[in-house]
């Protein structure tokens, strides 16, 4: 009697099978949400982190915001530390200067200031665009209730003091609305 053949064995191809491929990503962990609405695509990436996650679409303009920013914290700052007079002359608009040292500090704050900006202007990653924005918008906001407040004490009132006023406000605006684009969640495609 012949030997029966046993039938041809059938390999399994675990990549076509879709049923295996789902219980294998599913014991790795992988392919599924996380709790930030990521989808990991190997085990590696969920370990080490995806730096998708970190990069920011940045909104029109930001990068043009942030130079504009530096450059202005740095110019203050150096016109503040180097020339008290002519700077609280330009403000105030020919008053007389009682002490350089406040006008000095304001510059070497606002020296500190421009290094974070000069700094943020290098990064990628959304906290620090945001932090920057946010101080930025403190800044002029503050900056701007000081001014109101000593208009309102001495009574001076100049061409300078007005554009102050005036740039100081449309500063606050600009850097609340690149603090609020940077925010934003991206649009799922």
């Amino acid at each position: 009697m012949a030997a029966k053949q046993p039938p041809p064995l059938m390999k399994k191809h675990s990549q076509t099978d879709l049923v295996s491929r789902l219980k294998t990503r599913k014991i790795l962990g992988v392919g599924g949400e996380d709790d930030d609405g990521e989808v990991h695509r190997s085990k590696i990436s969920q370990v080490l982190g995806n730096e998708i996650k970190f990069t920011v679409r940045e909104p029109l303009g930001l990068r043009v915001w942030q130079f504009v920013s530096a450059v202005l914290f740095s110019g203050i700052a150096i016109m503040a530390l180097a020339f008290p007079d002519q700077l609280y002359d330009a403000v105030f608009d020919g008053a007389q200067v009682t002490s350089k040292t406040p006008i000095r500090l304001y510059g070497g704050a606002l020296l500190s200031i421009s290094l974070i900006m000069w700094n943020a202007l290098y990064t990628a990653e959304k906290v620090i665009i945001r932090w920057t924005l946010l101080t930025e918008a403190c800044y002029f906001g503050v900056q701007f209730l000081v001014v109101t407040a000593t208009l309102a004490e001495t009574g001076l009132m100049s061409l300078g003091i007005l554009l102050l006023l005036v740039s100081r406000l449309l500063f606050v605006v600009i850097s609340i609305y690149y603090y609020y684009q940077v925010g934003r969640r991206p649009k799922k495609a």
